[in-house]
């Protein structure tokens, strides 16, 4: 019976000799214990048991009907091995001994001891991953490319660094978790998503210009397909448009050259037209002897129309982003006048900040045969009109009618000159906009729209 309601039983004297043995034939892990008996049950327990054993012993002796708590004790044998037992301790005062009643632990042992080594794995696994991520965190932070891992379907913003904040005029935790559209002009998500994906899925170095809302710097978007932990990210490379990386420094220096050594006008002006740079040739066109006799100069100054001709210059080229083939006059600080051909571009400079490069080309030679043949037509419409009313009309009635043709003809230079702008022609013309209105329906000049 005791064989079966314990894995091992020991009966000990209250000196502490085995007096008696017995193992679960259920329990072969516990082996045959026999030669324990007539030896001290110390000698088979670890240092630590040993003391356990003691005062375990003594609490029973003290208070043998008081109830006493199971006791764990580890065994060594020479013999076997060490092993893990709980023990109670039951007083048989007649027979003046301690009977031991164990539960054999190995196999809850075991289940610790592998549980043990799983958290310990499971530790060290955390801790490379810690390690991993700690080290994709700062190569990714501290790289000099811009980059930001967008998730594929919604375009928000998993991870960005610095350089491409500091492109976009934020710092990264303000934009963490944003859509990355939301920061850019004119982009929508959905529009702004096709195009990512086209790019990303060409292969090539393809990419998206977009303009940042912050600081208005034109970028191009280099997108990749990654994918990660089953689900697809994109990832995307910020290049700045400004830094020509696929031309190269010798591109720069190319275009530096043909700057400096073209035969046609280049300046670069503020958002107002106010003159930053200019090239040779400009100083030569405007009788500059150098580029400080120029710079804070308006180009209105340069312009035979002056106010008139920069406004209209500055906001077709504002709407659009350029403007190409504006005719004008220009006259040097020496008075001097020659019909130009201006192209305009918007540029965004260093800071956001919005100026223009106009490229001004002298057409004299172009432009002469023509201004004086268009100069006899006019004599000549103007004379035969005067000659078909000679000798039918008084001299009063001549001089208004050839008033009335020279006013139209203006009339018509300057909306052509204008590109139909018809506030521009009115300033250009010194008419009020109404009075302009008035004298386009008085010639015909008006389509049926405007006029509706």
């Amino acid at each position: 019976m005791i064989e079966q309601a314990a894995d091992i039983a020991v009966f000990i004297a209250l000196d502490g000799e085995v007096l008696g043995i017995t193992v679960n034939p259920d329990c072969p892990s516990l082996g045959c214990l026999d030669h324990w008996v007539g030896r001290k049950f110390d000698s088979f327990l670890t240092r630590e048991s040993v003391e356990k054993m003691s005062k375990r012993l003594k609490d029973l002796l003290a208070k043998p009907d008081a109830p006493h708590r199971p006791m764990e004790l580890n065994h060594e044998d020479n013999a076997t091995w060490e092993f893990p037992v709980r023990y109670t301790m039951h007083l048989v005062a007649d027979q003046g001994g301690v009977l031991l009643f164990g539960r054999d632990m190995q196999p809850l042992a075991e289940v610790q001891q592998r549980l043990l080594q799983e958290q310990r794995a499971r530790e060290l696994d955390q801790q490379k991953l810690r390690a991993g991520q700690t080290l994709f965190r700062i190569v990714f932070e501290e790289s000099e490319t811009s980059l930001v891992v967008l998730d594929a379907d919604t375009a928000q913003i998993q991870e960005i660094n610095s350089s491409a904040a500091s492109l976009l005029g934020s710092t990264p935790e303000t934009l963490a978790g944003n859509i990355l559209a939301q920061a850019f002009d004119g982009r929508r998500r959905g529009e702004f998503m096709e195009a990512l994906r086209a790019a990303a899925a060409s292969g090539s170095e393809r990419g998206v210009e977009v303009v940042a809302r912050r600081n208005g710097r034109a970028l191009i978007l280099r997108p990749r397909y990654f994918r990660i932990a089953g689900d697809f990210v994109l990832l995307c490379r910020f290049d700045p448009v400004e830094d020509g990386a696929a031309a190269g420094p010798e591109f720069g220096r190319l275009l530096h050259d043909l700057y400096s050594s073209t035969s046609d006008a280049i300046i670069v002006t503020d958002a107002a037209g106010n003159v930053r740079e200019a090239n040779e040739a400009f100083l030569m066109m405007a009788d500059a002897n150098q580029i400080r006799d120029v710079q804070g100069q308006s180009v209105s100054e340069f312009l035979s129309r002056g106010s008139v001709d920069l406004k209209l210059i500055l906001e077709s080229a504002t709407k659009a982003g350029r403007m190409s083939h504006y005719s004008a006059q220009f006259k040097s600080t020496l008075g001097m006048r020659a019909p130009v051909d201006i192209s305009v571009a918007r540029l965004r400079q260093q800071g956001g900040e919005t100026g223009f490069g106009m490229i001004i080309r002298d057409v004299s030679s172009r432009q002469m045969p023509e201004v004086e043949k268009s100069n006899v037509m006019v004599s000549d419409e103007a004379m035969q009109n005067v000659m078909d009313l000679v000798g039918t009309e008084s001299l009063k009635e001549l001089v208004s009618a050839t008033s009335e043709v020279v006013e139209k003809l203006c009339i018509e230079t300057a909306v052509q000159l204008t590109d139909n702008n018809r506030v521009a022609a009115a300033e250009m013309l010194g008419l009020s906009r109404q009075s302009l209105y008035v004298k386009l329906r008085k010639y015909g000049l008006l389509k049926p729209a405007d006029d509706g």
